[in-house]
């Protein structure tokens, strides 16, 4: 094939340091967010949805055939830190964890997965971030030590 093609979703998702609410405030919530979509697509890898409530974000993208899930996440995680502090300038303590989850989505899932990234509010006051993630790593089947994923 002399064409490279690639059509990988990727649905990210990480918490703030120590699960803090730093994105309590609604109109910093909704910049994030925003932030978040605009640095995905900056990287080349289009952002279907980005969304989360105070503590974690969720983040839906179309990942680049030119960089590795890893490489996506330290870029989104390092850019959108800076421009927090620098845009909100009260939020110098503000820091993500230093984990994440990265699941792969079938295209079928792609719609129901942006209405549940945009139901975060609804959806939390059901279940706690803890849960949600303990939640999908047991359907994605990946094997995970409780002593390592919270910081």
């Amino acid at each position: 094939m002399s064409q490279s093609l690639s059509q990988i979703y990727l649905h990210v998702v990480f918490s703030t340091k120590e699960r803090r609410p730093f994105l309590q405030d609604a109109n910093c919530r909704e910049a994030m967010h925003r932030g978040l979509a605009k640095i995905s697509n900056g990287l080349g890898c289009p952002c279907l949805e980005a969304g989360g409530v105070a503590d974690h974000v969720h983040v839906l993208s179309r990942l680049s055939k030119t960089l590795s899930a890893s490489d996506f996440v330290k870029e989104l995680k390092r850019a959108s830190s800076a421009w927090v502090k620098e845009t909100f300038p009260d939020m110098h303590a503000f820091y993500w964890q230093s984990g994440y989850g990265a699941f792969s989505v079938s295209p079928s899932h792609v719609g129901r997965l942006q209405h549940d990234i945009r139901n975060q509010a609804k959806h939390h006051r059901k279940e706690s971030f803890q849960d949600e993630l303990r939640r999908l790593l047991r359907k994605y089947e990946l094997e995970f030590d409780e002593r390592y994923i919270w910081d």
